[in-house]
């Protein structure tokens, strides 16, 4: 059945029954993954969901029910589910089904050529990734992961008030892990290339960036404790910069779980960082029109040349600053931001490593779920990198511990580099420079 005829359907039947606000989402996505083992399929999956999620306000209160069977014999289980949810609901919030934003910033997720890249192509690209990282230097022992990941998602978000938005969405992504081995140190590394076009996914760029990172460790060892100055590098700064997107929730601020609270219009960082949500970047993982809940998103810069400018809000949270929504919303009341990324500075990594006598390049920050405290900022992480003397790295560096507060990082910011990198996609799509800080202590031998 036509997705339309079905919602309308389904509105139909809750009208019967004396409902007044409904609202529908649908999602439907397709995936395709597959491992490479040797120039062998690993593993080999295709799937197909469908979900679709029934909201309704019962007597003032908000029911839920959802259903992965697409059809009219789901109407009534969904709806009378829904009310039945709401009966038993004891919070006394306000709820409301939203009728939409005034203007939605069209922005194009998908890729139709993508859909188009026959599978053969795609076993072939892995199995191109993994053969180049085995050429590549015999010191390569294993490429112990070598996957390709493509998927399609379609959306569609409407209700009793009018509102009716559709969204289609495809992403590509390779990743692959490798093994060095020199007789003495094992070490391993892994590279990832992901986007909307398949076409401009490289194997051997991918291959040979994972090679050139396992090799560069071989030989690490500790240093003697100390403070030193840091600079972290970009992957390595996303994966910090993700931990801590909390912080910027507006329900987090207003439950005083964030230190950002009261901090609005006030410096909280060195003027040389901003910090920006892009829902509309070209290219973006995390781009959107619209969030979960139907509002529009927006763009923003939450830090301003180290000035705190914005909070994350849904619909909720914006009614209690009496602000406007900022499209933040990732449903079930969930808060967290779309393409999130540092600005460039001006300088390239190689001229900020000149200007270190002593110091660290951090390429790798381990248990930044457990070492890290989001509220404080308070952080002691295993770390691993490059020792830097005089400009020029010196040996890699392992087995070290660097600590310090996220809250007192951002205001020892000494320089930022031009080499915007983003991490891993999920909900959010999170990107950094390197950058380079006065100083932190380490602890090593």
């Amino acid at each position: 059945m036509e997705k339309k005829i079905l919602i309308d359907k389904i509105f139909q039947y809750g009208k019967q029954l004396g409902l007044q606000d409904m609202e529908i989402s649908y999602n439907s996505d397709t995936s395709f993954d597959i491992g490479i083992f040797k120039q062998e399929i690993d593993n080999y999956s295709l799937s197909d969901n469908n979900k679709l999620s029934l909201k309704v306000i019962y007597n003032g209160k908000l029911g839920n029910s959802y259903t992965e069977k697409i059809d009219e014999t789901s109407i009534e289980m969904l709806v009378n589910e829904a009310i039945e949810n709401a009966k038993i609901i004891s919070s006394s919030d306000e709820v409301e089904i939203f009728a939409g934003s005034k203007n939605y910033t069209s922005v194009n997720t998908y890729n139709e050529n993508s859909e188009k890249v026959s599978d053969i192509d795609k076993i072939n690209f892995a199995k191109k990734a993994e053969e180049i990282a085995y050429s590549l230097d015999k010191r390569i022992v294993q490429v112990q992961d070598c996957m390709y990941i493509d998927g399609t998602e379609e959306s569609i978000l409407a209700n009793t008030k009018g509102l009716n938005l559709q969204n289609k969405s495809n992403y590509v992504l390779s990743y692959i892990g490798v093994v060095a081995n020199d007789g003495k140190q094992i070490k391993s590394s892994y590279s990832f290339a992901c986007g909307r076009d398949f076409s401009k996914l490289d194997p051997e760029e991918m291959a040979t960036e994972a090679v050139k990172k396992a090799l560069s460790m071989l030989g690490a060892k500790s240093i003697k404790s100390g403070n030193y100055p840091i600079i972290i590098k970009n992957e390595t700064m996303g994966d910090l910069l993700s931990s801590l997107t909390s912080i910027f929730s507006a329900e987090n601020v207003q439950k005083n779980l964030s230190l950002l609270k009261d901090k609005l219009n006030k410096k909280i960082a060195s003027s040389m960082l901003t910090i920006v949500d892009d829902p509309f970047m070209e290219c973006g993982l995390a781009s959107r029109s619209y969030d979960s809940e139907g509002a529009a998103c927006t763009y923003k810069k939450l830090i301003d040349k180290g000035i705190l400018k914005s909070y994350l809000y849904n619909l909720k949270t914006a009614k209690k600053d009496n602000v406007e929504t900022t499209g933040n919303s990732l449903g079930s009341s969930r808060i967290g931001p779309s393409n999130f990324y540092i600005e460039n500075g001006n300088n390239s990594l190689e001229n900020i490593m000149n200007s270190v006598k002593e110091g660290l390049l951090i390429t790798g920050l381990d248990g930044l779920h457990a070492g890290l405290n989001a509220i404080s900022g308070d952080f002691s992480l295993s770390a691993s990198g490059y020792l830097i003397e005089n400009g020029t790295i010196k040996h890699p560096v392992e087995q070290i511990t660097v600590a310090g507060n996220f809250f007192e990082m951002i205001k020892s910011i000494e320089d930022i580099a031009n080499d915007l990198k983003f991490g891993l996609p999920g909900e959010s799509y999170i990107g950094s420079p390197s950058i380079k800080f006065k100083g932190l202590a380490v602890a090593g031998e």
